[in-house]
């Protein structure tokens, strides 16, 4: 029996299709009710309990593993700082951006403070906040006077520490992030 190559096609066709349909109605079963599904969609048949959906991880909340008391944690992966106080109340959190070298994780403390001066990138920052360095990078918060927050000009060839916050975040962290004020690095 010869096939034809139109015959060939169309079968491929075919088994794509009906792959494709499988597939989404497998997505359209992992969505949680209001997203596309009913609560009748996902109700589990009689006698068979279902485990709640898992919610979301709210990219907000604080770190678990990242200390106890009053300390400033910053997340190299979510680019978020949060605030913490000593009753382990979060009295803010906010997304920074990162510089080219990036501190290891670990405990740290804040060393050194500055108001005012220009960053290694060029750009006049203030309130500067020091915890430590790397490779002779000195890591550390700051906002742009200009509250610009984009990472240097290709040209600029200068390994830069500065995390930068906008000038409203930079100026709570001064405040709370006094020398001695505990730091910690997260992954």
């Amino acid at each position: 029996m010869a096939v034809s190559s139109s015959g060939i096609v169309a079968g491929l066709t075919a088994a794509a299709l009906a792959t494709v349909g499988y597939l989404a109605h497998q997505a359209s079963q992992a969505l949680p009710p209001g997203l596309g599904r009913t609560q009748a969609d996902v109700a589990p048949a009689a006698g068979v309990s279902k485990a709640p959906p898992r919610a979301r991880k709210d990219p907000a909340a604080l770190p678990g593993g990242s200390g106890k008391g009053a300390r400033v944690v910053y997340s190299l992966r979510g680019d978020r700082v949060w605030l913490v106080g000593e009753d382990e109340t979060v009295t803010r959190t906010f997304e920074v951006h990162p510089s080219a070298v990036d501190p290891a994780p670990g405990s740290y403390s804040v060393t050194s403070r500055s108001n005012a001066v220009t960053g290694s990138d060029g750009v006049p920052v203030e309130h500067v906040v020091r915890f430590t360095s790397v490779d002779d990078v000195v890591i550390g918060f700051s906002a742009a006077v200009d509250d610009s927050t984009a990472a240097p000009a290709p040209k600029v060839k200068v390994r830069t520490g500065g995390i930068r916050e906008s000038r409203e975040d930079g100026e709570a962290m001064w405040t709370f992030a006094t020398i001695g004020r505990k730091v910690v690095v997260v992954r």
